[in-house]
């Protein structure tokens, strides 16, 4: 029965059926080249195996292969725990421990089972033992895809191993597919560019990465597959922007009368050069007649808000609407207060959006959006539920962007006729990042800060330093300025000897007993914690004991100092967001990091980071260097692929190579018409469209 490799389902192809085929979809493998790109999590070298007569040292990490003799669970003192007794062919024996999961994991082994096991050895008596090994069941036959050679071991779980889909299943049925339809694979990568980059045939290569002949073989195979990964994506990126480039915008008149009542009445400071050329490059995008699509990236407290709420002005100055995003209800309430501060004046409405509203004012709010009599909507992701109708949005800002997923966004785009997006990130997005995952979008930067900031020390304290932290923040205090104090967690827990807001409250209250100290925490009601923040801002509150619930959004001129407990508990993005709750004036500010003596190698460097730089794009590289892009900016939420190889840190080579092949294959021929890219193109938008169905919909 001949397979149509891009879209047949598996569950026809010999080894799968229907079960196995259900579990596969839900993991999304659902076709041959799915499957063909569910690539190992590891290998195992049968060459490099350790006999169990062999082994000498305790502690020392390795593989053994051996023979499942009996699978027992044995009652100790305490608890119990499950002894896998095996032996190898040096006839040598070894126990398998497990104190966790015993009931479960005792069902996976059976007496005569073959195993290999991974893990660190110890020694009881004469009996050598692993605790908690890594293992998977090995074939019971054919030399052909497991005895003498690299042997590919595949991401698990429960619910694959309860249809039989192990490590030994996922290799028959991927040989099986390669030696009866390997013929079908398409050519992915043009000629040209394949030759130009000396890569590996792919066909090759997809057989490598399951079944390599050599380590070296291996490495060429990983190394054509990460060069496909970052092909693809940049060939999207290209494709969604000239999708988008394509298709007729709102075009909106220009700058009216309100636009220069702003900027000439209603601010009281002059724009920096960063937000005049930011403002300049989204009046450009706004008027040529095609949505614009723009990030709109810079330090914490470079003025972002002010160039959103301008640009928001060009809308409404052209009779249209704006949305103003916000990921908290906390964030929206204050984004309120501020469009009021400035759009009231020159006569714009705004209104606000969220979750936690009377039925009554909700259904006044929604009738005024729908009929235009709101110019500009603040709101939280209350704004995407389908009945918010908007009479003519031409424009959504959406603030910490990241923190939206892309059919969120996409909800948006659909609440106007192909409205403006400007997406605002405090983050500073590294070079390598931004053309990775970014590169869809035009991108402005504001690097410089409003006249009169002073940058904040940042200062390292341990637990000894107490009294000396203490006696900064009560300098501060005396001269009329006010303290954020952040604690990690709210409450005190069991699990945890972390300090707490709640204990952090009455103690600064006790210790500053002249002092009005406010406590705002996740756990209080929305209305509390607004107005303890309202009290803070307003000076009636001198310290705001909190947790990182004022990450973003609270704007305190007055407060110079902010002291992080359990720093070495936050990530280097999060204590960068946190200080800069202070500097938001023209005092000099303070940031003091309270530190455990005890930390991780990663949290010294985190920590060594924060204090030596105020400078957000060397905090944002030090970050995507010590976490990785998806935790760091929110890729996971993008709708764009994880990439299951490459690594933009370490590939860097691969990923610009890639790129300028995409780039020389758009100056030739962008519309993927010749006929030495026709495999290329199929593959394009039958495979890679497929898998990104959602971030497609956002262009």
């Amino acid at each position: 029965m001949s397979i149509n490799v891009f879209s047949d389902t598996l569950q026809y192809f010999k080894g799968v059926g229907p079960a196995r085929a259900e579990v596969l979809s839900k993991i999304g493998v659902k076709t041959c080249l799915d499957l063909l790109h569910y690539y190992p999590r590891r290998y195992l070298d049968h060459s490099n195996v350790s006999r169990v007569i062999d082994l000498s040292t305790k502690g020392a990490n390795v593989t053994v292969i051996g023979t499942v003799l009996s699978c027992d669970v044995v009652q100790g003192r305490n608890r119990q725990r499950l002894e896998v007794s095996i032996r190898d062919d040096s006839n040598g024996h070894m126990k398998l421990i497990w104190f966790q999961g015993a009931q479960w994991i005792q069902r996976v082994f059976a007496p005569g089972q073959r195993i290999a096991c991974t893990g660190e050895v110890s020694r009881y008596g004469r009996t050598w033992t692993m605790t908690h090994p890594d293992f998977d069941k090995l074939d019971e036959g054919g030399p052909q895809l497991s005895t003498g050679r690299i042997m590919a071991l595949y991401p698990g779980s429960a619910r694959l191993q309860q249809v039989g889909l192990s490590s030994k299943a996922f290799r028959h049925i991927i040989y099986e597919l390669i030696r009866t339809r390997g013929l079908e694979f398409p050519h992915v990568l043009p000629r040209w560019v394949q030759q130009g980059y000396a890569l590996m045939d792919g066909r090759v290569a997809l057989r490598a990465i399951h079944f390599p002949k050599s380590h070296a073989e291996l490495e060429q195979a990983r190394n054509r597959l990460k060069f496909e990964e970052f092909f693809f994506l940049q060939l999207l990126l290209r494709h969604t922007q000239k999708n988008r480039a394509e298709r007729k915008g709102i075009k909106l008149n220009g700058r009216g009368i309100r636009y220069e009542q702003f900027i000439n009445d209603v601010l009281p400071f002059e724009l920096t050069q960063g937000q005049k050329n930011a403002l300049k490059s989204i009046e450009y995008d706004m008027l040529s007649g095609s949505p614009m699509y723009r990030m709109l990236q810079g330090d914490v407290g470079c003025g972002k808000t002010v160039v959103a709420v301008a640009a928001l002005i060009l809308v409404v100055d052209s009779q249209f609407q704006g949305v103003f995003m916000a990921p908290t209800e906390v964030l929206a309430e204050q984004q309120f207060n501020s469009l009021c501060k400035y759009l009231n004046p020159i006569g714009i409405s705004v209104g606000l959006l969220r979750g936690g509203q009377r039925k009554r004012a909700r259904e006044q709010i929604l009738a005024e959006i729908s009929c235009g009599a709101i110019d500009v909507v603040v709101g939280t992701h209350a704004v995407f539920q389908e009945h918010v109708k908007f009479k003519n949005l031409a424009l959504a800002v959406v603030d910490e962007q990241h923190r939206f997923g892309v059919e969120q966004r996409a909800s948006l785009v659909a609440k106007g006729n192909n409205p403006h997006m400007l997406l605002m990130s405090a983050t500073p997005i590294p070079r390598s990042l931004s053309l990775t995952m970014y590169g869809d979008l035009s991108m402005t930067t504001i690097r410089d800060l409003p006249k009169g900031r002073k940058r904040v020390v940042t200062r390292l304290f341990r637990e000894s330093s107490r009294p000396e932290m203490e006696k900064m923040v009560l300098e501060q205090l005396q001269q009329g300025r006010q303290a954020y104090i952040v604690y990690p967690q709210v409450e005190e827990s069991e699990k945890s000897d972390l300090k707490n807001a709640e204990a952090g409250y009455l103690a600064w209250g006790r210790l500053y007993p002249n002092e009005r100290v406010g406590l705002v925490h996740g756990k209080m009601k929305n209305q509390e914690k607004e107005a303890v923040m309202a009290q803070f801002k307003s000076g009636q509150v001198q310290v705001l004991v909190a947790t990182t619930v004022i990450e973003v959004g609270v704007d305190a001129p007055e407060a110079t100092v902010i002291v992080i407990e359990h720093a070495e508990r936050f990530g280097l993005s999060q204590l960068h967001q946190l200080r800069g709750r202070v500097g938001r004036g023209s005092h000099q500010s303070y940031c003091i990091l309270m530190a455990e003596w005890r930390q991780s190698k990663e949290s010294r460097e985190r920590l060594k980071v924060i204090e030596g730089t105020t400078d957000g794009f060397e905090i944002s590289e030090a970050d995507l260097k010590l976490r990785g892009a998806g935790d760091l900016f929110g890729t996971r939420q993008s709708g764009l692929p994880e990439f299951r190889l490459a690594s933009i840190m370490e590939d860097t080579s691969i990923l610009e190579n890639a790129r300028q092949a995409v780039a020389a294959l758009w100056e030739k021929d962008s519309d993927l018409r010749f006929p030495e890219h026709q495999e290329m193109r199929h593959y394009f938008e039958n495979f890679v469209l497929a898998r990104m169905e959602g971030y497609a919909r956002t262009g």
